[in-house]
């Protein structure tokens, strides 16, 4: 009952404002960011990959990491240009998403260094198959598929999120992260892969539900297994502010992750888990932030604790497909919520504009590690210029 009056709460108020947002608009946008940071890159060195501006920076042009298995975030840079290819058609965009690209295929045949693997093949080589078809794209998506398989922990029925921090908690660790990560495994299943590796998501997702969640639906950062017996020992916090706050990217994870577990799966289990965890989000949100975008942790109460425009462009891509699952009422109370969620990241309080070469500011990434705090960070662009296209094509 309180889900629901929270909902009528909010949707009058949301429908004044949420159909005149334009997504057409904003991915011009977008496309004339990326023209102006293809232009700083070049001569392109395909090893390097974009990563992040920060707040302190005076150029203009993005820092960039070697593209290696250790850079979780190397193919959220090429998962743009194919998105943007894919919105332009400009052939020269696609040229660099394909040096981008192929520049990560060696990583699908060495052993697995850990779960990012996942973000790294789905956010670069998937993209480029929904726009290429190309069987060597697929054939680097189905071996990485079976390389991140061998993280998977029978015991424990999760995947080993960080092999190099087993000692560190003391056990078989897993991180709210890696559910987005389930999604290589589904795909490679659905099309020419083993199909044991659908169920090791399965499992996955399930053993996560039952043991990485508080009771109001909110998430643990990590949860931690008993690596011989696969027994739960408890859930703590790596990013958040504590082990009992709601770090908003850890919930927009969850919130995308379930999501695409019922999109392969269809099992109305994981399409009402989708729902609490999205429920809980939007409630504290509303509780905590003066606008759609969220505190980087939804418990830091400081006056000037910072934003993080990431997960509210993870939130937003992942309600525009969940919308779609639930339909009716609450359906378009997701859908609007998105479309809330976009404009305000459109407006000025959280584009780059002309200050710099990516699409938003104000994403934070390690809080707590005192790094990249109120950045330009590639993950939020890839999420939002996602989220634009969906909403594009719903438009």
């Amino acid at each position: 009952m309180k889900r629901i009056v929270f909902i009528l709460a909010c949707i009058a108020s949301m429908y004044a404002n949420a159909g005149t947002f334009d997504a057409d608009k904003q991915l011009e946008y977008c496309s004339s960011q990326v023209d102006r940071a293809l232009r700083l890159l070049r001569p392109y060195d395909f090893k390097m990959a974009p990563r992040n501006i920060l707040a302190t920076d005076k150029q203009e042009g993005w820092n960039c990491r070697k593209a290696v298995a250790e850079e979780w975030c190397s193919g959220f840079w090429p998962g743009i240009l194919w998105m943007d290819y894919a919105y332009t058609g400009d052939k020269e965009v696609r040229k660099a998403a394909e040096g981008y690209t192929g520049q990560l295929a060696y990583l699908s045949g060495r052993p697995a260094y850990d779960h990012d693997l996942g973000f790294i093949i789905i956010n670069s080589f998937m993209k480029g198959y929904e726009q290429t078809k190309s069987e060597t794209y697929k054939k680097v998506i189905l071996d990485a598929a079976d390389t991140l398989a061998t993280l998977f922990n029978p015991k424990a029925g999760t995947m080993l999120s960080w092999p190099r921090h087993v000692n560190d908690y003391q056990g078989h660790n897993t991180i709210m992260d890696n559910m987005m990560n389930l999604e290589l495994l589904f795909w490679a299943a659905r099309n020419g892969g083993n199909r044991l590796l659908e169920d090791l998501a399965v499992s996955h997702a399930v053993t996560t539900m039952r043991h990485h969640f508080r009771a109001d639906g909110s998430c643990y950062h990590v949860a931690v297994y008993d690596t011989l017996t696969g027994k739960f020992l408890r859930g703590q916090t790596h990013q958040g502010l504590s082990d009992c706050s709601m770090w908003s990217r850890g919930q927009s994870w969850a919130v995308y992750g379930y999501t695409m577990v019922y999109r392969y799966t269809k099992d109305k289990l994981f399409l009402d888990f989708a729902q609490k965890v999205t429920d809980i989000y939007l409630k504290r949100l509303k509780e905590t932030s003066d606008d759609w975008v969220p505190l980087w942790d939804m418990d830091d109460l400081r006056s000037n604790a910072p934003k993080d425009a990431s997960a509210a462009c993870v939130v937003a891509s992942a309600l525009l497909e969940l919308s779609g699952y639930v339909g009716g009422f609450k359906g378009d109370f997701y859908r609007d919520a998105a479309i809330r969620m976009l404009s305000d990241l459109s407006t000025d309080r959280y584009q780059s504009g002309k200050r710099n070469v990516a699409f938003l500011r104000h994403s934070t990434g390690h809080h707590p590690a005192g790094s990249e705090i109120d950045a330009s960070i590639v993950y939020a662009d890839y999420y939002y210029i996602e989220a634009l296209l969906k909403l594009n094509k719903i438009q």
